[in-house]
């Protein structure tokens, strides 16, 4: 088929005009053959006029990818149209898939009936520009949900999943998370010149789950040798990037032959590793794989996760602080709890000790049970203002400090004036509240006194809760002195209830209302205390206590009345 000549215009030659232009210009018949391309098109091709003359675009450039369908509507009813042509030709680009927006209109040539001659503009570079910017603000949104989804806790377990879940589908197939352990409680430690890592949290597309089971082996923890691409991660604090993993790159990850296998099974074809560093420190490390028809990771990729580990690290180390701080004070506060003093032989006690369920540390909250003379036992229940390790030390030494007091037999109030004296000569920098309850079995009284203490409450043998409203005076470690004490007859069978404001304390509640609210409970009033204390606990408790709880309950005993 011969090319097509333009006819001259009105002294220029239209076919200068068409083989000057830098847009590329077709000229196709009916059924889509070439007629004619121009200069332009033949650049971009790669391929002479003479390649495309009779046959179609699919013959010549099959990795192009143009809508005929939309072509034919042209034929058929004239209207011009546009239509989108991708993918590459033997013209190689630094784009990879390139992009041409073409209009096609119908022409009546003579001799040849209805042809079409298209009009081509290449949007490559615009398009890229979009996709670049539309990756970064995908990459912005990343990061900035990282901010309120990653650390919404202070648990170690939940801030790993947060951020698995945030990884994988957004950035990855496979996501996990390994922890450095640094303390070897109860196992072996690692030998000389390996790094413990304990597994933590994954996650995997369905069907791929069995990858994360397998990889990391049997047990929690996985010892990792110098050489190893994760030790590097973390010794250089540099990413490790692996496309198109090779075996030999494989095992610079597992070690093991048998886990490159593994990965080769799952498809998994590239790997990306960020070390999980805060202060100079390994806390620990993010793995990433992806598999299948996933793209290779890129150097945004790579800049992606580097932000969200800087930013997960903050947030998992603060976690393990926690964590650790929480569990010397706990222990802490439990042995030195557990360790009350034995009550007279008339006095039955039970006690309970409830940490906080949210995120606050543990508290300064104590209590005690100290015989006196002449058959009575002295009941404390005290709280040092503040939380943590320091808090949990100071209530040894305000706990400590009263015993000594308190061994003098004095009346209550005179207790406190005394304990609140050395509190502020000794310049101790916390506040406490205090509750003192002296139990006299043989008069069957009770005599109590507050420093800033929530009242105490008596369980009456009908099931019945009363409140013990106090004089109230200030806190212990002001100075100021100045308590007053209540007695009050305690009859066989009732028991006398001390807490701290954790038990009742509610948000958005007025505190003397919600001990008022203990009044509306009705109780079993005989029975072992601890069961009585289990029951009460229950009944009060919605949700986890937003604070500290310690509770002491005393009763007089039943062969003593």
């Amino acid at each position: 088929m011969p090319q097509w000549h333009f006819p001259d215009g009105d002294g220029v030659p239209a076919c200068q005009l068409v083989e000057g232009t830098l847009a590329p210009i077709v000229l196709l018949d009916a059924q889509l053959r070439h007629l004619y391309v121009n200069p332009a098109w033949v650049k971009v091709s790669g391929l002479p006029a003479s390649a495309f003359l009779g046959r179609t675009l699919g013959e010549v450039l099959p990795d192009l990818q143009r809508p005929d369908d939309v072509l034919c509507e042209v034929l058929a009813d004239g209207q011009p149209r546009e239509a989108t042509i991708s993918g590459t030709t033997g013209v190689s680009s630094p784009l990879g898939q390139r992009l041409w927006r073409a209009v096609y209109h119908r022409v009546d040539l003579p001799g040849l009936g209805p042809c079409l001659c298209g009009i081509s503009v290449e949007i490559s570079n615009l398009r890229r520009y979009l996709d670049d910017l539309e990756t970064a603000h995908q990459r912005l949104a990343l990061l900035d949900a990282a901010a309120t989804r990653v650390g919404t806790t202070l648990d170690i377990e939940t801030t790993c999943q947060e951020l698995v879940d945030l990884l994988a589908p957004s950035l990855t197939d496979v996501a996990a998370v390994a922890i450095v352990e640094e303390e070897f409680t109860g196992a072996p430690p690692p030998p000389p010149g390996f790094l413990r890592l304990r597994k933590t949290r994954g996650v995997a597309p369905p069907g791929m789950e069995w990858l994360l089971r397998q990889l990391g082996g049997p047990g929690p923890y996985v010892d990792v040798p110098r050489g190893v691409a994760t030790r590097r991660c973390l010794d250089t604090g540099r990413p490790w990037l692996g496309n198109l993993a090779s075996d030999e790159l494989f095992q610079k990850v597992t070690v093991d032959p048998e886990r490159t296998k593994l990965f080769r099974a799952a498809g998994v074809h590239s790997l990306l590793i960020a070390p999980l560093i805060t202060a100079g420190r390994p806390v620990g490390v993010i793995f990433l794989g992806r598999a299948g028809a996933s793209r290779l990771f890129n150097d945004d990729d790579l800049v992606t996760l580097q932000a969200l580990a800087d930013r997960a690290a903050l947030s998992i180390d603060s976690a393990r602080r926690y964590s650790y701080e929480h569990t010397m004070a706990l222990e802490l506060q439990r042995a030195l709890l557990s360790e009350p003093r034995t009550p007279h032989p008339a006095v039955e006690v039970a006690a309970r000790y409830i940490p906080s369920g949210h995120s606050v540390l543990v508290g300064g909250d104590w209590y005690d049970s100290i015989p006196l003379p002449d058959s009575r036992t002295l009941l404390v229940m005290g709280d040092v203002m503040g939380h943590g390790f320091q808090a949990a030390v100071a209530m040894s030494q305000y706990r400590s400090l009263l015993r000594t007091i308190a061994t003098s037999g004095t009346a209550v109030d005179k207790v406190l004036s005394e304990f609140d004296r050395q509190v502020a000569e000794l310049g101790l920098d916390r506040l406490a509240t205090c509750l003192l309850a002296v139990m006299d079995p043989r008069a069957g009284t009770c005599t109590a006194a507050s420093a800033g203490h929530l009242p105490p409450a008596v369980l009456r043998p009908s099931g019945g809760v009363e409140v013990l409203w106090l004089p109230v005076g200030p806190p212990i470690g002001t100075g100021v002195g100045g308590y007053q004490s209540l007695t009050v007859r305690v009859d066989h069978g009732a028991t006398l209830l001390l807490y701290t404001d954790g038990l009742v304390e509610r948000r958005g509640t007025d505190i003397d209302v919600s001990v008022q609210a203990l009044e509306a409970l009705s109780l079993p009033a005989d029975g072992p205390l601890d069961a009585m204390l289990d029951t009460f606990l229950a009944r009060l408790a919605n949700g986890a206590y937003e604070d500290d709880v310690a509770i002491l309950a005393a009763r007089r005993r039943a062969e003593n009345e």
